[in-house]
């Protein structure tokens, strides 16, 4: 997995088994360089790595994802965009999905399985009690 630089959180909304966080994806990221000349989009490769770092973060799981069971990329993300990505857990299964999106308009989504159950862990990356970024 790349370790790219995570991006603003905006606004947080968080719960038991999912996260809410709304994301600003920055015009000067450098993962925009070269990708592509025409139109500058975001990687598939950088949201798949933000959506997995966060919800490892805040669910506790270790980053050693045992398979990606779905994948879809259904808009481009591209500079100076706003998006929110949406996490759901199912610790039983060792599970989560995500989904990017902006209202109606969906951009990403998956479901990753993980080599190991979730540990029971605080996130440094996101406050829970008043739903704010520590960034």
């Amino acid at each position: 997995m790349i370790k790219s630089n995570l991006p603003p959180i905006l606004h947080s909304d968080i719960g038991i088994d999912n996260i809410e966080l709304r994301l600003l994806v920055a015009a000067d990221l450098e993962y925009f360089n070269g990708h592509f000349p025409e139109q500058a989009v975001l990687p598939g490769v950088t949201q798949l790595d933000w959506a997995v770092r966060l919800g490892c973060e805040y669910f506790g799981y270790a980053e050693a994802v045992a398979n990606l069971e779905v994948l879809k990329f259904q808009q481009l993300i591209l500079p100076g965009q706003e998006v929110t990505l949406s996490i759901h857990n199912n610790a039983a299964k060792g599970k989560f999905t995500f989904a990017y999106r902006d209202g109606d308009k969906r951009y990403a989504s998956g479901r990753i399985a993980f080599d190991t159950q979730p540990l029971d862990i605080e996130p440094s990356h996101i406050n829970k009690s008043n739903g704010a970024s520590q960034c």
